[in-house]
């Protein structure tokens, strides 16, 4: 089979487009058949070698797929061949079939197109996760979403409005503003002009936003901290912008707010149902139209260097998605 492999850190471009064996499943895991493979942020991370989590060489990146179940492994009697499923594989979806462990694997509803259903699992997961579980985002709170028009901005959108928040969108360039309103969000600000700050004060009330959700960091974790509400909790998601930043502890202190981790990867190891039950409840809203993933970009498998380089440059709108086929 065709597959990505990466033999050393670098860039997408260093990607190559290899003939590897088709894997096998091992007990719990199923064989997947890719149809679409997802394209993420942290997959450039990873191939440049500056994500937490790095394989061993060669590897192939990628980790959310849809498809169709190829081959079982032992222990998992309810899978049948032929099956159309998403899935979240520890690795290796950008290739022509992938593994992913059976607790990761979910029954694909008729309604759901392949490349749409590939954009679903972690970035959605991931917002579920941080505005239900460690956000506590209750009905009516002001939500602030940063990288509004990204593919874990645009899930956060959906996800906080299906959840009765007022959603704050920022985004840098008006063609993305205009895509984060397109998904919800009822005031969208530019976040490379320093007003924004007060702009979000004045749009609350000047109580500030009750629950703010960064996958950016750096000067906008920053930022965030002048114009969050007292109780407020600031979700850290990423660090897009490169740069990690701190917290001054009197900043939290006068403030009564909450810095709050979202590592969904790691609630996940903790906590090996949480997925399936995440997965229920994000089909309950995609069931009430309330979350729909925007695939922005979508190319040929073949092309997936390229489409990662769009991601690293910021220029895709929602999810980029690789079809293979």
């Amino acid at each position: 089979m065709k597959a990505w492999t990466m033999d050393h850190w670098g860039e997408p471009e260093e990607m190559v487009w290899s003939d590897v064996p088709v894997p096998n499943p091992a007990s719990g895991e199923l064989r997947i058949k890719v149809a679409s493979a997802a394209l993420n942020f942290f997959d450039v991370l990873q191939v440049q070698g500056k994500y937490q989590v790095k394989p061993p060489f060669p590897f192939t990146p990628g980790a959310e797929v849809a498809g169709v179940v190829d081959a079982v492994g032992e222990g998992i009697p309810n899978w049948a061949v032929g099956t159309r499923v998403i899935a979240i594989p520890q690795g290796g979806a950008f290739a022509e079939y992938c593994i992913a462990p059976s607790a990761k694997v979910f029954t694909m509803p008729a309604k759901l197109e392949f490349a749409e259903a590939a954009a679903l699992p972690i970035v959605y997961q991931t917002s579920l996760f941080g505005l239900e579980t460690r956000g506590k985002l209750q009905p009516n709170e002001w939500l602030l979403v940063h990288a509004g028009a990204s593919g874990v901005g645009m899930s956060a959108i959906q996800i906080g409005k299906a959840m009765g928040a007022r959603v704050i969108a920022t985004a840098s360039t008006e063609a993305k503003r205009k895509f984060a309103a397109e998904q919800g969000a009822e005031f969208v600000l530019d976040y490379t002009k320093p007003e924004w700050v007060d702009e979000v004060k004045r749009l609350t009330g000047g109580r500030g936003a009750d629950v703010i959700y960064d996958p950016v960091g750096g000067d906008i974790f920053d930022l965030s901290n002048k114009c969050i509400a007292p109780f407020g909790r600031h979700l850290v998601i990423g660090f897009a912008s490169g740069r990690i930043p701190t917290l001054a502890a009197n900043r939290a202190l006068l403030k009564n707010m909450s810095l709050v981790g979202v590592f969904w990867g790691g609630h996940v190891a903790a906590s090996p149902d949480y997925p399936s039950q995440a997965h229920a409840a994000l089909m309950r809203m995609y069931d009430r139209g309330q979350i729909k993933p925007v695939v922005g970009l979508r190319g040929p498998l073949s092309d997936a260097p390229g489409m990662l380089r769009e991601l690293a440059n910021r220029s895709v709108l929602g999810k980029a998605v690789a079809v293979v086929g």
